[in-house]
């Protein structure tokens, strides 16, 4: 069987490949990938039906060689490798073993409690990201005052260091809720955002099927 990949579908093996340079693929519409710190999984069902089993070592080095062959068909069918062709030329790239990829569980994590939501739109998550970058800041924080939701990038190792935040919600309640900024790595797009206290946050996609589960730090807080 023959198939080509969407743009779409492309895009988020790019964003998984950074999330965790391996992947299991099942045969179905759904992508997942697993973190290998087991802090991230990410899920997507994508327009393509892949038609059997397979891993990839490295993802980032399958995307590579895709993006040099001009309208690359995919075609599977052998056990050990898929064929990948354009109109005049073709290359035999061998899958990994299953086994030394770090799948993700067969469930996706359950949010315990719903104690924070939010819409993070793109444009505040790309400033947050900005200034996390030009000020070396490496923790992002959602902070509950008793009246705004704010979220915080920030160094949370010192007292002095800059910060930046963005008001995102109203909230009773009182919360620091941290993780670090290198895991909020998004596709582009605006996300519904649910944390509970006990340690979990899930932001699912406005654009497409796609939901990502981040665990939080453990110095988290909710009063």
């Amino acid at each position: 069987m023959s198939m080509k990949l969407s743009n779409d579908t492309i895009e988020i093996l790019k964003n998984f490949s950074q999330i965790n340079q391996s992947i299991a693929v099942e045969a179905g519409h759904k992508l997942r990938t697993f973190s290998v710190a087991e802090n991230i999984l990410a899920e997507a069902n994508v327009t393509e039906a892949f038609p059997q089993d397979f891993a990839i070592y490295d993802l980032s080095e399958f995307l590579g060689n895709m993006s040099l062959m001009v309208g690359a068909d995919m075609q599977f069918g052998a056990e050990h490798h898929v064929k990948i062709t354009d109109s005049r030329s073709s290359m035999k790239y061998f899958f990994a073993d299953p086994s030394l990829i770090k799948k993700a569980p067969d469930d996706n994590p359950k949010i315990p409690s719903a104690d924070v939501s939010f819409t993070l739109t793109e444009e505040d998550r790309a400033r947050l990201i900005r200034m996390a970058a030009v000020n070396n800041l490496p923790d992002l924080s959602v902070v509950g005052d008793g009246e705004m939701i704010s979220v915080v990038v920030r160094d949370k190792e010192n007292d002095t260091s800059n910060t930046f935040s963005v008001n995102v919600g109203v909230t009773d309640d009182e919360f620091v809720l941290n993780m670090k900024v290198e895991n909020l790595n998004l596709l582009t797009g605006d996300y519904d955002v649910v944390l509970s206290s006990k340690n979990l946050a899930r932001f699912e996609s406005h654009s497409r099927p796609l939901v990502y589960f981040i665990a939080l730090e453990p110095d988290s807080t909710f009063n």
